[in-house]
């Protein structure tokens, strides 16, 4: 795989919904924790290949609301990897000027993992580089509703209410919309994530499982996106 020139076709925001680590490890024979474990590792090399090819913004589904429903040790074996893979990859985030978002509900998760949260966001706050959102505890639906509660709460009468007054309070308030939305494992859908704010995103989808997803991978996909043409309805 060439090199991607600088180009004003590059997206500015992706966003990839991460599928695949638990058949991954049942390919292989291995319990899904190996597979979430693998799954780290790429997630660091996609986030400084980010930042190498100049992408502004990249939004990666961590974990959804729905994914609440999976095994009990499995679900706490991900929030401990949370607090783990965060502190690990600490210093490198800090070497590349990555700025840490989460967007998801925060509530009913563990504390220590909120403190994480917390903990990551305002050490990274300064950064300048690649703007990094984990979307956790992430519904899209729940999103919306959320904003809509909160526009009632705050009173606003139905003639204020427009795209960019919803949009401030949602979790992406002030982030441009995802320009290319990648989703590995051969799924084709879209499983209630970002629906407000992928409206006129561009979908690719690879059946490469998301251990597997190398910085190849991702430059194909960059690749596909710029040799599109987004007419956002027009001709």
């Amino acid at each position: 795989m060439g090199e991607i020139e600088s180009s004003s076709n590059l997206p500015v925001h992706v966003a990839i919904i991460m599928d695949g680590n638990g058949r991954w490890a049942n390919k292989r024979n291995l319990p899904r924790i190996a597979g979430h474990r693998e799954g780290v590792k790429r997630v660091r090399e996609i986030v400084e290949e980010s930042g190498k090819l100049g992408i502004k913004y990249l939004t990666l589904y961590t974990f959804s609301k729905e994914n609440w429903k999976r095994p009990k040790e499995e679900v706490s074996f991900l929030m401990k990897l949370f607090i783990k893979s965060t502190k690990e990859q600490f210093k490198d985030l800090m070497k590349n000027n990555v700025k840490v978002k989460i967007i998801g509900d925060r509530n009913g998760m563990p504390s220590d993992v909120i403190k994480m949260f917390e903990w990551i966001e305002e050490e990274t706050r300064e950064n300048s580089g690649l703007k990094l959102l984990l979307a956790i505890n992430y519904g899209g639906r729940a999103e919306i509703i959320q904003a809509i509660n909160r526009i009632v709460i705050d009173k606003i009468t139905p003639n204020e209410i427009d795209n960019a007054l919803f949009e401030k309070y949602l979790y992406t308030n002030g982030i441009p919309d995802p320009d290319l939305v990648i989703r590995t494992s051969g799924e084709i859908r879209i499983s209630n994530f970002l629906l407000w704010q992928i409206a006129y995103s561009e979908l690719y989808f690879t059946d490469v499982f998301w251990p597997d997803f190398s910085r190849d991978e991702y430059k194909k996909a960059i690749e596909n996106y710029m040799h599109r043409k987004r007419r956002f309805g027009g001709i």
